[in-house]
């Protein structure tokens, strides 16, 4: 009887460690579960009434002046890699520069827009920090499509992000004539070979939240 009763309370102890072991683990968290979750993308919506591209090319009279519009543009960020996309499109037919006679000819002969209608800009990776609230300063890579070719760039990039509304500015230059673009120069006037250009930039803002 005794064997009988020293054989019961062994298993039950068993059975209550087992059970013990079962909820000390259980109730501890795994290392997966202690990891933060990765912060979401930035989305940056463009708002093309909210928006220009300037330019300027310096020539042997003076420096000429114009603008160009955006048609569309949203870019998203991951802030903890810097990899960037989406798309900023800029209308090539919109392009003017005050003077009826030399933009005709900038259409026709030079970006030939009736054939290339869009200037399209594709961001792969920010270099820099892009904050999720205040004054973020970064170089924006990726390429550029003009005039039917594609060309790698880096833009600087002002931007300052406020609740869900953002705004910012972008530089950078263009060689034209190296990329395969008509020189407009002629006997009288020399046109330099690089167009300097900027971009405002205004949209809505989509701060990057924990992901789920």
């Amino acid at each position: 009887m005794k064997k009988v009763k020293i054989r019961s309370f062994c298993i039950g102890a068993i059975g209550l460690a087992a059970l013990a072991v079962f909820w000390s683990a259980a109730a501890t968290p795994s290392p997966v579960q202690n990891l933060v979750a990765p912060a979401s993308e930035v989305n940056l919506v463009l708002d093309p009434a909210q928006c220009k591209v300037h330019w300027s090319v310096d020539s042997s009279l003076h420096a000429v002046h114009g603008t160009f519009h955006v048609k569309s543009g949203a870019v998203h960020i991951d802030p903890e890699t810097g990899k960037a996309g989406g798309e900023i499109v800029v209308l090539a037919t919109s392009g003017e520069s005050g003077n009826d006679k030399r933009d005709a000819r900038m259409h026709k002969e030079i970006l030939e827009t009736a054939k290339y209608p869009d200037v399209v800009f594709h961001p792969s990776q920010v270099e820099g920090k892009l904050l999720p609230s205040g004054i973020s300063d970064v170089a924006l890579h990726g390429i550029f499509s003009i005039h039917g070719t594609d060309h790698e760039i880096v833009a600087p990039v002002h931007a300052e992000l406020a609740g869900d509304r953002w705004k910012g500015n972008a530089k950078f230059e263009v060689p034209y004539v190296a990329w395969g673009i008509k020189d407009p120069s002629n006997f009288f006037l020399k046109v330099k070979k690089i167009v300097n250009v900027e971009i405002e930039m205004s949209g809505d803002a989509k701060p990057s939240q924990p992901a789920s």
